[in-house]
């Protein structure tokens, strides 16, 4: 078989973080004496790099209070990670759809907002060391939409924009799927709505883990 690359983002498409992700803004914002951003506006910048997002949520805050509030973010983020029995858990099928792709020899690449610490403690979380084949995130260069970490993606794996599928949850994986060239698969189960999804020109939108497979079995067959 021609190596295929599945290129995966993690928040909204493989783990389900949208608990944690809000008890970390809620404090943070709750710190600095701001209003916690309701769920509403808080999924629309899941994906993008971190800070990035902080300042759409606050766009009143000067530089220097948004640094603060990263921070503080970031702190609260990581005190619920030391929790021991914390997990952010995985949707049901992700967990499947990986082992199976491994099994079939197909090439997998983590893009994602998350830090490069934020990369470790998921990839110890769910024991995915020898899983992902490479991993990318907003410590390496431009974040989403930028298509720079699947480009990193493709030049380290040695394959080409054709060989390669873009797996997630948000317009922001979609439009950095089609600047960098590689198709486009957008999942309904996460952070943005189907009609984000669709308006950001996914090549498919599919509503359960049995469909992404599908999608995934006519990608490889060259359907």
């Amino acid at each position: 078989m021609t190596p295929k690359l599945a290129i995966f983002d993690i928040d909204g498409t493989l783990v389900d973080s949208r608990e944690s992700l809000q008890a970390a803004a809620d404090e943070a914002f709750t710190f600095l004496g701001l209003p916690p951003p309701p769920y509403e506006e808080l999924r629309k910048i899941v994906g993008l790099s971190l800070r990035e997002g902080l300042a759409q949520l606050a766009p009143a805050l000067e530089d220097a209070e948004v640094e603060a509030l990263f921070d503080h973010y970031r702190r609260s983020f990581k005190n619920l990670h030391k929790d021991p029995d914390f997990i952010e858990p995985l949707y049901d099928g992700a967990a499947a759809l990986l082992d199976r792709l491994k099994r079939e020899g197909w090439l997998i690449a983590m893009a994602t907002g998350k830090s490069r610490g934020g990369v470790e403690t998921v990839v110890a979380m769910h024991g995915w060391a020898d899983v992902f084949d490479t991993t990318h995130c907003a410590d390496d260069g431009p974040g989403k939409p930028h298509p720079a970490m699947v480009q990193a993606a493709l030049q380290v794996m040695g394959v080409s924009a054709a060989q390669a599928v873009m797996i997630g949850d948000t317009a922001h994986d979609v439009l950095m799927a089609r600047a960098a060239g590689v198709r486009a698969l957008g999942v309904t189960w996460g952070f943005h709505t189907r009609a984000e999804i669709e308006e950001s020109g996914a090549d498919e939108v599919l509503d359960t883990f049995a469909e992404l497979n599908d999608a995934l079995t006519r990608f490889a067959a060259g359907v």
